[in-house]
This record gives structure tokens, sequence and C-alpha cells, in this order.
């Protein structure tokens, strides 16, 4: 099944699939050591040559049904990325970041909202998973109002962090 690239658009958001261009962007979010802390699989400092790399990749992971990817855009500028990755299966991994300026708006919950509406509507997921590191209450707590359900908690290696860390993991499955 393909699933058209095509934009989502929200009450505050456009979330449009990702391009090799904005890697820039990312990078320069991805900079800040408070926002890439949260990632278990981003590295920091960043390295500009991989992320060019990993976006110049997601056209292809998206044509094979392997990743959506979209670069989340507030006013016009891109705040952050919401994905959906791992799929297989049915199942799909949700995950998130966001520059620091757009934290605490609701803006995150908003984005997951319509990527989670997508995995299950075009995409036909039936089962998305996702997690947090411990300390980050406030993804557990976007989490939740989209109504995924906990787990468990694992040690995982994070590599920002260049440490194990605790991770809350949680699923959603899809009512049809």
């Amino acid at each position: 099944m393909t699933v058209p690239r095509l934009p989502i658009r929200t009450e505050r958001l456009v979330l449009r699939p990702t391009t090799a261009a904005d890697a820039a962007r990312a990078f320069e979010i991805q900079s800040d050591w408070e926002v890439t802390r949260m990632l278990r699989m981003a590295a920091f400092p960043p390295d500009a040559e991989a992320t060019r790399g990993w976006f110049a990749d997601h056209q292809r992971e998206w044509s094979a049904g392997e990743a959506y990817r979209f670069a989340v855009e507030h006013d016009g500028r891109m705040i952050g990325l919401a994905d959906l990755d791992e799929i297989a299966d049915g199942k799909g991994d949700l995950g998130y970041w966001y520059e620091k300026a757009a934290w605490g708006h609701g803006l995150a919950f908003e984005a997951a909202q319509a990527v989670v509406r997508f995995a299950f509507g075009e995409a036909s997921l039936s089962t998305l998973k996702s997690g947090h590191a411990a300390d980050n209450a406030a993804s557990g707590r976007i989490l939740t109002k989209l109504g995924f359900t906990p787990v468990d908690t694992v040690e995982v290696f994070s590599k920002s962090r260049g440490g194990m860390i605790r991770q809350h993991r949680y699923a959603l499955t899809a009512s049809r």
C-alpha cells in the first residue's frame, strides 16, 4: 500500500512530510542539549553529516512504508518532528521532538494526535508503541492523554547521554 505524501493540518500546525532540506533546521534544534538529552537514539552534539544523511533517506522510507516522518510547522516555521517508524506487521513506533520554545503550549500533543489519526487511518496500522525517558514526565502526559497505556519500564542505552536510562514504554491499539 502506498501512502500519499500529503501534509496534515491541525488547528495551529502543519505537519508535512520531511524533505532533505529540513536537515539544517533539525540540526539547529538538536544542538540544544535540553532537547537532545530526551532522545534515546540521537547523538549530542549532533553530527551535521549524519543528520543530512538521515533526512535524505526519509522519502525512501516513506515509499517503502518503513517510516512516515513529518516536519511540524507553527506559524510557517519548523519547530520539530513527529514520526512513525519501525513499521512492520501493522505496528509502528510514535516519536516526536520539538525546540524548547514550543514546549508547554500543547503543540506536541496536537501534532501527536494528528499522527496517531494518520497511523490508524491512512497508514492502516493496528498498534502503536512509544516510550520516554523516565525523567521526561511531560512526554508521558502526552502519551496518556492520547490514550496510550503503560506497558513496562526498561533499561535502555541512550546515545545522547552515553549511558543507560530508564524508559517507560506504552502501547495504543486502534479502535476499529
